[in-house]
């Protein structure tokens, strides 16, 4: 059994979608980050920098005591092996997965993220910043598509890397984008939404959480308000 801490955005959905795809029994504990409870002693021990999703694995490979792993990079590292699925062993399709992992943690996530950020959710909404992750976000949507016009996933086969990927892109108009510009990332981004654990994997979204977003003041100031201090 697999105990998921998992919250409803596209981080949490690439462990969902990957334990859907698998099969492997798994338990969700709700984290909102809205409230606040990602802060709480509990969930601090699995995942230290207050950031869902982890996992905590009671029957880890080669047993033992329960293995907790947090980041999403790692934690579907660390599946792929447990299951020898969505993760290939030859070496040259085995890297070519893992760096397309590493971009979507390094680039797709943190530029698309800031992007949102800027875009919906600042107060104070600068052109400048808009622009710039804007910008980024569509470069990075262009070296998708560029991967893919001779492949039909990232890695040739789907893999962690997509699964890492594709939530990244759902909220694509949100991020000023237009998907149609990208055909070949368009054809990729159908093949998975229509993938039946991938609409397993949000359709639990939408029981744990069925109106996303921030809409108080409290939750802005939880979500980005952080300081050392709220770890302490």
């Amino acid at each position: 059994m697999i105990d998921l801490y998992y919250w409803t955005t596209p981080n949490g959905h690439k462990i969902t979608i990957f334990l859907e795809e698998t099969g492997l029994p798994y338990k969700i504990f709700p984290i909102n980050i809205g409230k606040g409870e990602q802060f709480q002693p509990h969930f601090l021990k699995v995942s230290p920098n207050n950031r869902i999703p982890a996992i905590l694995d009671h029957e880890p490979m080669g047993g033992g005591a329960p293995i907790s792993v947090f980041e999403t990079g790692a934690i579907l590292f660390y599946l792929g092996e447990k299951t020898g699925q969505f993760l290939p062993t030859e070496p040259h399709k085995r890297y070519d997965v893992m760096q397309w992992l590493f971009w979507q943690m390094g680039g797709l996530g943190p530029m698309a993220g800031q992007n949102n950020h800027f875009r919906n959710y600042a107060v104070e909404k600068l052109p400048y910043a808009i622009k710039r992750y804007e910008d980024e976000t569509n470069r990075l949507y262009g070296v998708m598509n560029k991967r893919l016009a001779d492949r039909p996933f990232l890695g040739g086969d789907y893999s962690i890397a997509d699964m890492a990927s594709y939530p990244w892109i759902v909220p694509w108009e949100r991020q000023g984008q237009n998907l149609s510009d990208f055909p070949h990332l368009k054809r990729w981004f159908e093949t998975i939404e229509a993938r039946p654990a991938v609409k397993r994997a949000y359709a639990k979204a939408k029981e744990i959480n069925p109106n996303p977003g921030i809409r108080t003041p409290e939750e802005r100031a939880i979500l980005f308000g952080q300081t050392a201090a709220v770890v302490r």
